[in-house]
C-alpha cells in the first residue's frame, strides 16, 4: 500500500544535502544513557572474562567507548565465535541480549570455543533510540572497506584484530513497530524516493546469508527460540518484510552486497537475529531470552558438527 506520508524534513523526492542531515540530527534526543545502561554491564564481567575497548566513536570518545568481551586463555585449537549486537542501537534486547549471554551462558562455551562479544556497536543509536548514526548513516548498510560509519569501520579492526577465521558470527537484531513510523519513512525522505508502507511481522525471524544459507544452522536457531517466543508466519505473500520466506521463520539477504554486519566475516556459520519487542505476546525479559536462545541454539548446533 503507498502512502501519502510526508517526512517533515527535507523536500520529497530530493536526496537530502548537509543540511537536511544537521536537521535531523538536531531532532534527536538523548532518551537513556549507555554509561549508565550498558557500561556498567560490560564491567561487571571484567573479573570473568577479559574486556577491551577496540575504540571510541569521535562524536564523544569519553562517554562513547566501543568494548568487547572476550573468553580468556584463547587456544589456537579452539573456532572463533564473534556475537555482535546493538548495530543498530535502537534495539535493545540485541544489546541486552548479549550481555545476558556473558553473564550466563559464555563461560560454559568457553570451552569449546574463543567467544568475542561486541555488546553495542552503535552507542549514540542506543541513546538516541536511533537507526542511524550522528551523520544519518546506517552502520548496517556500511561494512565495506574504508566504511563512511565510525561504528562499522571501528567493528570491522576489531574483527581483522582477531587475526583468524571467525567460525559463527551471530548478529542481534530487532524489527520494531517504528521501523514503519518513523525509520523507513526518513530512509525514504534522506534518498529522495517515495515511501512505501510495509508490514511488520508479529514474531522472530532469522535472516541468513544468501550466498552461504546454512539452513540446518537456521533451523536449529529458531527451534531453540520458538520455546521461549513465537516465530513470525509468512504473510500472504509467503514473505517476511519483502523477502520470501526459504524455511521457517527465515529469510536471506545477500550480506556482502548490502554492506550487512552479517558479512563483516566469512564465517561458515552466521545469522542475524529479528526480535519483535512490540508484540503485545511477549516482555522485555522474554526478548533478551530470545536473543539468548539462539545465540545457544546455533552454537549447540556448532558443536554437533564439530564432532
Amino acid at each position: 500500500m503507498r502512502s501519502s506520508y510526508t517526512y517533515p524534513i527535507g523536500t520529497p523526492g530530493q536526496k537530502w544535502g548537509d543540511s537536511e542531515r544537521t536537521a535531523w540530527r538536531e531532532q534527536t534526543t538523548i532518551k537513556r544513557e549507555y554509561q549508565h545502561e550498558v557500561v556498567p554491564k560490560i564491567k561487571a564481567l571484567e573479573q570473568r572474562f577479559d574486556v577491551e575497548q577496540y575504540g571510541a566513536l569521535s562524536y564523544d570518545p569519553q562517554r562513547f567507548p566501543l568494548f568487547c568481551i572476550k573468553s580468556k586463555s584463547w587456544q589456537p585449537t579452539k573456532p572463533v565465535v564473534l556475537i555482535t549486537g546493538g548495530v543498530h542501537g535502537y534495539e535493545t534486547s540485541g544489546v541486552h541480549g548479549a550481555l545476558q549471554f556473558a553473564a550466563e551462558e559464555m563461560e560454559k562455551y568457553s570451552e569449546h570455543f574463543n567467544l568475542v562479544i561486541a555488546p553495542c556497536v552503535s552507542p549514540w543509536g542506543y541513546e538516541t533510540i536511533n537507526r542511524w548514526n550522528p551523520l544519518a548513516l546506517d552502520p548496517n548498510r556500511s561494512f565495506y572497506a574504508n566504511s563512511p560509519a565510525e561504528e562499522s569501520a571501528n567493528l570491522i579492526k576489531l574483527v581483522a584484530s582477531i587475526g583468524r577465521d571467525v567460525l559463527v558470527h551471530i548478529d542481534l537484531h530487532e524489527t520494531t513497530d517504528t521501523d514503519e513510523s518513523e525509520f523507513r519513512p526518513a530512509l525514504a525522505a534522506r534518498d529522495g524516493i517515495e515511501y512505501i508502507e510495509g508490514m511488520i511481522p508479529d514474531g522472530f525471524y532469522t535472516v541468513g546469508d544468501s550466498e552461504n544459507p546454512q539452513p540446518e544452522f537456521q533451523a536449529a536457531v529458531i527451534e531453540s527460540v520458538s520455546k521461549v517466543t513465537h516465530i513470525a508466519p509468512a504473510d500472504e505473500k509467503g514473505e517476511i518484510i519483502g523477502s520470501p520466506v526459504v524455511q521457517h521463520g527465515v529469510i536471506n539477504y545477500p550480506m556482502v552486497k548490502l554492506g550487512l554486519c552479517g558479512g563483516v566475516t566469512n564465517c561458515t556459520f552466521g545469522t542475524t537475529t529479528e526480535v519483535y519487542p512490540d508484540s503485545p505476546k511477549v516482555t522485555d525479559q522474554e526478548c533478551n531470552d530470545a536473543q539468548v536462545a539462539a545465540i545457544v541454539g546455533g552454537l549447540n548446533y556448532v558443536l554437533t558438527q564439530l564432532k
